[in-house]
């Protein structure tokens, strides 16, 4: 039974992947992470400088470690002395070659939505790197943008504070409160309708898996 859920699936997402083309995306099919590392490693060339954007589905690829070698130049925001470190870090990372992330989101239509806290996905993702690959698991794709922004509010804001441990209301409850504390986690939203960007298009990987939040 799982191998024909995971077809019918596989063909939601090659369906998917027609639309993003049409809107000039660079898509691309993984049966599974190990699948999404190997593409990745192929599509960025040794010596290159990478920048990340935080993300569960990143961590679960395994490939952070492996940007850290000698072979690459990591703008590493998770090895960083203090917050103010971690900040120039990720501005630096601004001028990456390419820019490595998920988003929280993908409509049927070929839009992305993603909600940040501080920005640096939604800027990264907009202008910047010469280069952005997006990681994205089967359980990201909505219907419509409209749908992608609900899921953040009802689903993925809530888990993420508590991952990262801000002290926001829905960090306790679980739900979206609208709140206006300093932690707050979603301050900067985007909705991208076009892969076409300054630099090379958004390459989109897509797993045939249920990958990050």
């Amino acid at each position: 039974m799982n191998t024909i859920k995971k077809e019918l699936r596989k063909s939601d997402i090659l369906s998917l992947m027609d639309t993003l083309s049409k809107k000039n995306y660079n898509p691309i099919y993984a049966e599974n992470l190990e699948e999404a590392k190997e593409i990745i490693l192929n599509l960025i060339p040794l010596h290159s400088s990478i920048a990340l954007g935080g993300s569960v589905t990143i961590n679960q690829l395994d490939i952070i470690d492996t940007f850290r070698g000698d072979e690459y130049h990591l703008f590493d925001r998770y090895n960083q002395p203090d917050w103010p470190s971690t900040l120039q870090c990720m501005r630096e990372g601004l001028l990456a070659d390419f820019f490595l992330t998920s988003t929280n989101a993908i409509s049927k239509n070929g839009e992305l939505i993603q909600t940040d806290s501080g920005g640096n996905r939604v800027a990264s993702l907009l202008w910047g790197p010469k280069n952005v690959i997006v990681v994205c698991g089967i359980n990201k794709l909505v219907d419509t943008w409209q749908e992608g922004m609900n899921r953040i509010k009802e689903f993925v804001g809530p888990l993420n504070s508590k991952r990262i441990n801000h002290k926001t209301p829905c960090n306790i409850s679980g739900v979206c409160e609208n709140c206006q504390t300093k932690q707050r986690i979603c301050n900067f939203t985007s909705v991208i309708k076009s892969g076409k960007r300054v630099g090379n298009p958004i390459t989109i990987i897509i797993i045939n898996e249920e990958v990050g939040y």
